[in-house]
């Protein structure tokens, strides 16, 4: 019997990507030989060019094997990469961009991984080709995960990954929102592999990663995998606690030996002025928090298929 293997490919204004990706999908098809069927699942997120236009063109071609989602407006690849879940029906996934920087002949190489028994295949990425500033911001992002929130991550990050049917339902039963749909996959805790691999530069079309979206994917996985932020205001508490305390003290001894002059204001302002701030910074954590608990329980659908095929 065929193992069924299914690639999740979530897009976003990838028109001219998506001719070239599918046609080198194919052509790695052959590295498998006989042994494998294939299943694409293209999620469209709310592209506002021809991309579910192009992906409809392919489906024409090979309807067996590729199945097609489009979303209402645009959501974050995170959240199309479980919709692409929810649709695949393969023994074994793997996540894929659909803009050519993550080499799909890797697939294979990972594929004979999860025959050994790994649960979970990653592609480590070794080195990228982007720009300076991205290359900065995803090695800080990376380090700031290693060092406060899940210390045994890959070096380097990752976000093309192949897992096996068992992962991929575990990850759906937990129904969360706002998080790193794959770093929960790693923390799991399943036999994982490693493989390195430099991601390549994108050739077509313009990159819609803006740092807004970067941002949000950095306060989602680290509030979702890390106490720090909320350890960090506790300590912060008890320090000022304690200097508040001796302040206290200073103020009393000086108030009853009769030092304590009229002068003194701006120094009083400066404190007032300080801790205030760190209230605020300290609400403003703690808002992250709750919204985050409010969007789980008020159960709001994370996003609408307005057509499928």
């Amino acid at each position: 019997m065929k193992t069924k293997f299914s690639f999740i490919i979530p897009c976003y204004f990838n028109e001219l990507n998506i001719p070239v990706t599918f046609s080198q999908l194919l052509e790695n098809e052959a590295l498998f030989g006989n042994e494998v069927e294939f299943e694409y699942v293209f999620v469209d997120d709310g592209s506002k060019d021809n991309t579910w236009g192009e992906l409809q063109k392919i489906q024409v071609q090979h309807p067996e094997k590729i199945r097609l989602l489009r979303f209402g407006k645009n959501v974050g690849s995170y959240i199309a990469i479980t919709a692409g879940m929810k649709k695949a029906s393969g023994d074994v996934n793997v996540v894929v961009s659909a803009d050519l920087q993550d080499p799909v002949e890797l697939t294979f190489e990972m594929f004979n991984h999860w025959k050994n028994g790994f649960k979970l295949v990653i592609g480590q990425r070794s080195n990228n080709m982007d720009g300076f500033v991205s290359k900065r911001t995803s090695k800080l992002f990376n380090t700031m995960m290693r060092k406060y929130a899940i210390s045994d991550l890959p070096k380097g990050g990752f976000d093309f990954v192949l897992f096996d049917s068992v992962i991929k339902e575990k990850v759906l039963e937990t129904g969360e929102k706002n998080t790193n749909i794959l770093y929960l996959m790693f923390l799991l805790g399943y036999p994982t592999a490693t493989i390195p691999y430099v991601r390549q530069e994108r050739k077509l079309g313009k990159s819609r990663w803006t740092l807004k979206k970067k941002m949000k994917l950095f306060i989602d996985s680290f509030i979702a995998f890390s106490f720090v932020p909320i350890r960090i205001l506790s300590i912060a508490g008890f320090f000022f606690g304690v200097l508040s305390l001796i302040y206290s003290v200073y103020i009393l001894i000086n108030k009853l030996s009769g030092n304590i002059e009229i002068e003194g204001w701006s120094a009083l302002m400066i404190v007032v002025l300080f801790i205030g701030s760190f209230q605020m910074i300290g609400l403003g954590i703690l808002g992250e928090y709750l919204w985050r608990i409010l969007d789980e329980v008020r159960n709001r659908p994370q996003y609408t298929i307005i057509e499928e095929a």
